[in-house]
């Protein structure tokens, strides 16, 4: 006896369940899988290392770090110093679902899977209670197969988090809707309210089409003139309650850090970087962000997602294009009721989903983030859209793929039908090879279009990742225990921007301390407050720039602070061929001193001292000494000159500390190699372990011992 109709749609019903398990589950191995690989080190966006470190204060029960008097030298990048408090600019939220794996597994990458993986469900949700459960099954693969969710879910990013929020709380309110279910009218709002925690604007554009649609299912039973709608009140209401309590955990949050509640963090970081047109700005960077500026920013940032973020780019939007087109034809052609048993429910779940693609571009008008992300907006392989897409309108990917998915279905619906038709009008032979032509050629077109949308910015970031991988190497393979470690500021004076990396714990007393190399007065400050640690240095030769493939060399090196009555010091250096001339400086901020040597040999010699008076030159006829303050940087400069007038000069820094007793220097110095100029900064770093480094002749040997 041959099985139900009911048994058989179970049965359909269970391998579509399994289906969409399977790839939730892949979706999250690939998401971890990036995370671990192309994402090793974090990206270049270096808002991951504000949510790891908010993480981790998390972690310790802690909104924010206290460093008192050192703020300056341990301030992280968009966190706000107040008073030696220092607190992110972004709320807790995601840096909350980071610190759930971190101290389950001891690795917040497990979070980025399972977001993943729970985005991809519960678009498979979404797209059964809007259509069937065919197109959740492909609406969820489309999802977790486009460049935007796949590289975006991947770093330490708040986007993917939230919109899993935003789904949550989708899915709650629709069974709230069908089901009239009281717990899920209250699951809804919290997850919208959460969603308001963590990105006020984002929620609130993905939650309007919804709460237009609880008032119209308030209003129209009233104007209809039926006042029996209680139990519609009751649940509406209760989402509106909890939704709003949650705003009253935010406002509450605001308060407690910026002593505002109506101030967020990210105002007090910088008062004119929300939403709104005029003047924006954060730090150095602003522009008037007048409507004409808006259309043109945001036209082109949902081009981008429309033909490379979107699944199989421009092939995927023009199937989500059919798939709208076949919805509102298929509305259009039948006429619907809201008796039980219609199909008025997914009706209602079709036009939530079409109206996030009104709500979501127009709403992200007012925010002139989307902006910034466009370095060059006509170039699309430029500034951060170009390693991680549009990621402000990353919520469109709900109807998106769930409009694709229609089409999809649709597609595979007619091939029946076709077959068909070839079969009656030619053969059963030549049918079924069209129909296996069209049916290949699709899926490999398709995929082909897909892969290379993915590895682009996948080979993009990969990049950033070797040059990270790079730069790290000395700290990776040294072995940091009780440490601390100065870091160098090439983007100015902020932890983990860029070195993501090398990042604080909440307490700043973990087992390798992190902290800027600054003025002598600040660096002493920082070893007076860990005495007893063991001291590096780490730098790098080249410059640091935002391109993937400029490379730098890094250097990690032990300090020490000595100190005496008196410091004696040597520098020898070597002399290339072809030079006539060298000029020996000595200097402080308290004035200089300088000799001159013709011809020198294939080395110089320079004895030298420090006291708590004066820098001085050692073993030269005439006294050449310059004033030593209590905190200074003693430079030392050798500067060789060829016949022609070219230059290069040995430059070494040495950061000391005078008092009644003597003086301390940290050591070894900074030292330099300067073709043409006399400071070059990171350019000319010395690479005493790397003879290749630097041009023949070249070499820079110190050093410095107490003498009574």
């Amino acid at each position: 006896m041959p099985p139900s109709p009911r048994t058989r749609f179970r049965r359909v019903t269970e391998r579509l369940d399994i289906v969409a398990a399977a790839v939730a589950t892949v979706a999250g191995l690939a998401v971890f899988v990036v995370s671990m690989t192309v994402f090793a080190y974090h990206s270049s966006n270096h808002d991951e290392g504000v949510y790891l470190l908010q993480a981790g204060l998390l972690l310790q029960g802690q909104f924010e770090l206290h460093a008192g008097d050192l703020a300056g030298a341990f301030r992280p990048w968009f966190f706000i110093e107040d008073g030696g408090r220092l607190y992110p600019k972004y709320a807790p939220v995601p840096a909350a679902m980071f610190a759930v794996s971190m101290a389950l597994f001891g690795e917040p990458r497990v979070t980025l899977a399972a977001v993943a993986a729970a985005n991809a469900v519960l678009v498979y949700v979404l797209g059964s209670m809007a259509f069937d459960r065919r197109v959740g099954v492909v609406a969820a693969a489309l999802f977790a197969a486009s460049p935007l969710a796949l590289v975006t879910t991947s770093a330490f990013l708040p986007y993917a988090p939230t919109t899993t929020l935003n789904l949550l709380f989708a899915v709650a309110y629709l069974r709230s809707v069908r089901d009239e279910s009281i717990l899920a009218a209250a699951v809804a709002g919290g997850a919208i309210g959460i969603a308001f925690f963590a990105r006020p604007l984002t929620a609130v554009l993905f939650a309007l089409p919804f709460v237009l649609h609880a008032l119209y299912s308030l209003a129209r039973p009233i104007s209809e003139g039926d006042i029996s709608i209680s139990h519609v009140l009751v649940r509406r209401g209760l989402t509106a309650f909890v939704g709003l309590c949650f705003v009253g955990v935010t406002l509450a949050y605001n308060a407690r850090m910026t002593g505002s509640p109506f101030v967020f963090p990210y105002e007090a970081f910088a008062p004119r970087d929300g939403p709104g047109f005029g003047t924006r700005r954060i730090l150095g960077h602003s522009v008037d962000y007048t409507p004409g500026l808006a259309l043109e920013a945001n036209g082109y940032a949902l081009r981008y997602l429309a033909t490379r973020w979107f699944v199989a780019g421009p092939i995927g939007t023009a199937l989500a294009v059919v798939g709208i087109a076949l919805t509102a034809r298929a509305w259009l052609g039948s006429r619907r009721t809201n008796q039980p048993g219609d199909r008025s429910f997914e009706r209602i779940t079709g036009l939530l989903l079409v109206g996030l693609l009104v709500t979501v571009p127009v709403g992200n008008l007012f925010f002139w983030g989307n902006y910034n992300l466009l370095a060059t907006m006509s170039d699309p392989t430029d500034g951060l859209v170009s390693q991680f897409g549009p990621f402000y309108h990353f919520d469109l990917l709900l109807p998106l793929s769930v409009f694709a998915a229609v089409a999809v279905i649709a597609g595979w619906d007619l091939l029946p039908t076709l077959r068909r038709r070839i079969d009656a009008t030619l053969s059963p032979r030549v049918g079924r090879v069209v129909v296996a032509f069209i049916l290949i050629g699709s899926l490999v077109g398709f995929g082909v279009a897909a892969a290379a949308a993915v590895s682009t910015p996948l080979d993009r970031n990969a990049a950033h990742a070797d040059k990270y991988a790079a730069a790290y190497e000395p700290i990776e393979t040294t072995e940091l225990e009780d440490a601390l470690v100065f870091l160098p500021t090439p983007y100015g004076e902020w932890q983990n921007h860029p070195f993501q990396y090398l990042r604080n714990d909440g307490g700043l007393d973990g087992s390798v301390v992190y902290a800027l190399d600054r003025d002598p007065d600040e660096d002493f400050a920082v070893l007076d407050a860990y005495p007893n640690r063991s001291y590096y240095r780490y730098g790098y030769r080249g410059e640091w720039t935002p391109d993937a493939d400029r490379h730098v060399t890094p250097k990690l090196e032990s300090l020490d602070a000595r100190r005496g009555e008196t410091l004696a010091g040597e520098t020898v250096v070597g002399v290339p061929p072809r030079v006539e001339r060298a000029t020996v400086r000595l200097e402080t901020d308290g004035g200089s001193a300088e000799y001159a040597i013709v011809e020198p040999n294939e080395s110089i010699t320079v004895p030298w001292s420090i006291d708590r008076d004066a820098a001085r030159f050692d073993a030269i006829e005439t006294d050449r000494s310059v004033r030593v303050g209590e905190h200074d940087v003693v430079v030392l400069t050798v500067t060789l000159t060829q016949p022609d007038g070219g230059t290069l000069t040995y430059r070494q820094e040495t950061t000391v500390r005078t008092d009644a007793d003597g003086v301390e220097a940290i050591w070894p110095p900074e030292r330099s190699v300067c073709p043409l100029v006399t400071d070059c900064g990171n350019e000319g770093t010395y690479l005493p372990d790397d003879p290749d480094a630097h041009r023949e002749g070249v070499f820079f040997e110190t050093r410095l011992e107490s003498r009574a």
